[in-house]
């Protein structure tokens, strides 16, 4: 049995859940999200409770198993509190700011790059080289802050770039000089 697959996902107050079709909808105060889900998996909803049960131990319903359970879990958790992801901005004269809604930011290069955010994301800038990233859908979060941290990624020699809260960057030594 899988050890994700098989814990039931509690429904919040202020959160409804349907499922129809193999398409479970989320309702909650952050928005609305919506799955879909495969046939192959028995997905119940009773008392407050969604369980997600397979029909056999082949392993390709061992995989999906979990699956289904982490994203119909992600679509509950986003729509009650949501998710966010943080960067951190390292180097001189690397900043961040926001206007509008839109992320502007100055990375070094010899313009700033504008980043406008899908529906549903949020950006914000507590400190010039803090990003904050927020909304309901777990993946959208990844991949926008997957895309910022693109622009300029941590190099191994100084560090500097924009990179994950967190993330340790393996650094590099530089050249040394050799007497001769």
């Amino acid at each position: 049995m899988s050890r994700i697959g098989k814990l039931p996902v509690a429904v919040p107050s202020g959160v409804t859940v349907k499922l129809e079709k193999g398409l479970l909808t989320t309702k909650g105060p952050l928005g609305e999200l919506s799955v879909q889900l495969s046939g192959e998996m028995n997905v119940t909803i009773d008392d407050g409770e969604i369980r997600v049960e397979r029909p056999s131990d082949s392993k390709t319903h061992r995989s999906l198993h979990g699956l289904t359970r982490s994203l119909v879990n992600s679509a509950v958790v986003g729509v009650a509190e949501g998710f966010e992801k943080k960067l951190e901005i390292t180097g001189v004269g690397y900043r961040a700011e926001l206007k509008g809604k839109n992320l502007v930011l100055h990375l070094g290069f010899s313009h700033p790059i504008t980043v406008e955010p899908p529906s549903g994301i949020e950006f914000q800038v507590p400190e010039p080289t803090k990003i904050s990233i927020k909304g309901a859908d777990k993946q959208a979060v990844g991949q926008v802050a997957a895309e910022v941290r693109a622009h300029r990624p941590p190099e191994p020699y100084k560090g500097k770039g924009v990179k994950y809260e967190g993330e340790h960057i393996r650094r590099k030594a530089g050249k040394t000089a050799v007497g001769g």
